[in-house]
Order: C-alpha cells, then structure tokens, then sequence
C-alpha cells in the first residue's frame, strides 16, 4: 500500500512538472495573431529608418554635376538643296508683298547647283543652340533673308528664327559657313516682328497645331525638331518666296 502510494504521487508530480513545461513553452512563443503585428511593426520600423536615412551613394554624387547643362546633349542635320523647295519662284500667290517677291531672274530648282549642309545644335539644359550652314554655289551678295521655318515637307511653315536679328547675314557667310548661336531672345524678337499681311508669313511657330500658343523658348524650339518639323530655308534674289535652298532638320543620335 506504501509503495502504490508513492508511486502514485511521483507519477503526479511528474505530471504537473510536464504541464508546467508546456505552459512555458507556450508563452515564450509569440501567437498566429501577434506574430503578424510583430513583423508588420518591425518592417514599418525599418522602413522609417530607410526614409529618413538613405543609403550613400558615391557614384551618383559624383555623377550630378549641373555645369553640365551647357553640354551638347541634341543634335540635328540638315542637308539643303533646291529640291526641297515646294514650288517654282513664278507660283508666287498674288496677294504676296513685294519684299517677298525676286529682284532678280530666277531658276528652276531642277537647274540650280546651290546646295548645303548644317548642323542645330542644343544644350542639354535647353538654354542655348548652335547653327552651323556650309553653303556651295551660292553668292553671300545674293542671300536675302536665311530662317529656320517649322511645318511638314513641301509647305511653307511659319518663320520661328529668322537669322537677320542676329547680324548682316552676307557677312556672316562672307567665308561660305554661317554661324551662330541662338537664345531664347531670337524667338521671342520673330513671334513679336510680324504684322499685317507680311505677319501671315512670319508668324511664330504652335507647340500645338490649331492653338494660339507659339515657341518662345529653345525647349519649345527642341521640342518641334524632335518631330522632325524643322527645316533651314535660305532665300535669294532670284528665289525669294519659296527660297533657293531648303534642308529638313532630323535627329542625329544623341551624344
């Protein structure tokens, strides 16, 4: 009788030390509804830290550099020639002003050997542009007026630079290359210039076709040529209307 008695109590104490065992188990394990909550609280904790301390970045520190804005970063060519002109100087409409129209005898564009090539040359904060025009078979005494139109082939767009403003175009091609630089004031000095029947033929040029606002920046000026709606026009005394030469600005890779 003792000894069922005793084997019965350590039979129980063993059984309380395991649920004891187990209760502590228990509690030292996080449960499926807290776990969840434990987690989401860490990542929110981590990412707080993330946002409100990034990570160094060497390479792109020494990467921003803003001088370099006044890089090259978009470049066009153009190659000028009389076939590119969309009419003949006798298809002249009637009602056109008088300085546009020859003071000399003029060619067909199928005789003319005048012919050129150019370059428009963009920074990349979109502050400044470069023109560069080698002409051949052409007298600087005979150029008359040099532009930059926008619109699509074989019509005759609006002027958005005209070269005149800034300098005597024939001394500029003195040496047969004509070059400037060009700012956002030479658009702005074209779209105020025309008025009158002569404003017809001068407007500024639409960001938007069929809205009434016009370039007046190098970004908008960018912005048309990335279209491939920029071309050179150069005009002569025997070519005035439709001009002597004309070459459509395309896009060349970006540097």
């Amino acid at each position: 009788m003792i000894k069922q008695a005793m084997a019965r109590g350590i039979a129980g104490l063993a059984l309380i030390g395991l649920l004891a065992a187990c209760q502590s188990a228990e509690s030292t394990q996080p449960s499926a509804t807290t776990a969840p909550a434990a987690a989401h609280t860490q990542m929110a904790h981590a990412s707080n830290t993330t946002a409100s301390q990034p990570a160094n970045n060497p390479a792109l520190d020494t990467a921003l550099d803003p001088s370099r804005g006044q890089e090259i970063g978009y470049v066009y060519e153009a190659f000028l020639s009389p076939h590119q002109e969309p009419g003949e100087e006798e298809d002249a409409p009637a009602f056109t002003p008088d300085e546009l129209l020859s003071s000399a005898p003029s060619q067909p564009r199928a005789n003319r050997t005048s012919r050129g090539h150019g370059f428009l040359r963009i920074t990349k904060d979109l502050s400044k542009a470069y023109v560069d025009v080698k002409l051949e078979n052409v007298k600087p005494e005979d150029v008359v007026m040099f532009h930059i139109h926008c619109g699509k082939p074989d019509i005759l767009g609006p002027i958005l630079i005209d070269f005149a403003f800034s300098g005597n175009i024939q001394e500029n091609l003195a040496d047969g290359t004509f070059s400037v630089e060009l700012t956002n004031t030479d658009i702005e000095k074209e779209s105020e210039a025309g008025s009158g029947v002569l404003g017809l033929f001068t407007a500024g040029c639409p960001i938007v076709p069929g809205l009434p606002d016009e370039v007046q920046t190098i970004s908008g000026m960018q912005h048309i040529a990335e279209q491939s709606e920029l071309y050179f026009n150069l005009h002569t005394k025997g070519q005035t209307f439709y001009g002597d030469i004309r070459g459509k600005l395309q896009p060349v890779k970006n540097p």
